[in-house]
């Protein structure tokens, strides 16, 4: 089926953490170190924060204040209300590599996911854990072996279910009343976990290299495939039922809108660090789809 494939925002460097929140839609650019949101159609663009050590996901506590992933110190930053950045967690004694994504669910817990390896240095892959950054800022280890956690999301029924970018894979846990992750499963399977721990042959392992997504009303997913330049929704399983190609690298979705049927694609042309310092071909990319957002972010 032929897409109307919109372009909202240009002239970015790296676009990730997509989050509709408060009838905007938020992202952060990495190399410009800046959050911003706009109004759905891009008009109306705003910077809502600056992060010198590169911002990647966000996430609301309940009662409003933003929260930033700081990547290269490897903090989750909080705003407050006059607009000032404070230290809402220190995980540079935990994360075995940049921070990079989270979720952050209805009592203000924050999943947060690493690299877990010097990615960007040409380090050999390793799995790492995933932390969950209480309300009062302390950091706990709720999850081990996990293959590049990326994007991640909780249903309504208070099930985390993480991306793993390296593992072909989406995971599942069942997040207790106390925040503890429990009833381990494979979600959705796209392929065998990669036979070397070389970045390059890893990636060209990967069937679905899934990195930010979102779920949708109907339980299923929508992944942004970080290798294939594509969008995907996914049925538990791993079923593909829908496929979106924008043309250029996709990296991260979310669902959003006035009625919460419009996907928002963080699009470039690769994911090198050097290539994207040096130029703004991001885009923020939209398109309307059939079934609302579910659950969060």
């Amino acid at each position: 089926m032929a897409r109307d494939i919109q372009t909202v925002v240009s002239g970015m460097h790296f676009l990730e953490g997509p989050r509709w929140h408060a009838g905007r839609i938020w992202f952060s650019d990495f190399y410009s170190h800046q959050v911003y949101s706009a109004r759905e159609d891009g008009g109306d663009l705003r910077v809502e924060a600056r992060v010198a050590q590169q911002p990647s996901g966000t996430g609301w506590l309940p009662d409003g204040r933003l929260l930033i992933v700081s990547m290269r110190d490897r903090k989750l930053l909080r705003r407050e209300a006059d607009g000032s950045l404070v230290t809402h967690a220190d995980l540079s004694r935990h994360a075995g590599g940049h921070v990079n994504d989270m979720v952050v669910d209805a009592q203000g817990r924050a999943f947060v996911g690493d690299f877990g390896f010097d990615l960007m240095g040409g380090a050999p892959f390793q799995p790492t854990g995933l932390w969950r950054v209480d309300p009062d800022g302390s950091v706990h280890r709720v999850a081990d072996d996990l293959w590049f956690p990326n994007g991640a999301v909780i249903t309504d029924g208070g099930e985390l279910r993480v991306c793993e970018t390296f593992a072909n894979r989406v995971t599942a846990f069942a997040i207790g009343a106390d925040g503890s992750l429990s009833r381990r499963r494979t979600w959705a399977k796209f392929g065998e976990p990669p036979t070397s721990t070389d970045v390059g042959q890893a990636v060209g392992q990967a069937v679905v290299a899934s990195d930010g997504c979102c779920l949708d009303a109907e339980g299923a997913m929508w992944i942004a495939d970080a290798v294939h330049g594509r969008v995907l929704r996914v049925r538990e399983g791993g079923q593909i039922v829908d496929e979106i190609q924008p043309g250029t690298g996709a990296f991260a979705c979310m669902l959003g809108g006035a009625d919460g049927r419009t996907l928002f694609i963080c699009a470039a042309p690769d994911f090198h660090e050097h290539a994207r310092v040096a130029a703004t071909e991001a885009r923020l990319l939209a398109v309307r789809v059939d079934v609302p957002h579910a659950g969060r972010p």
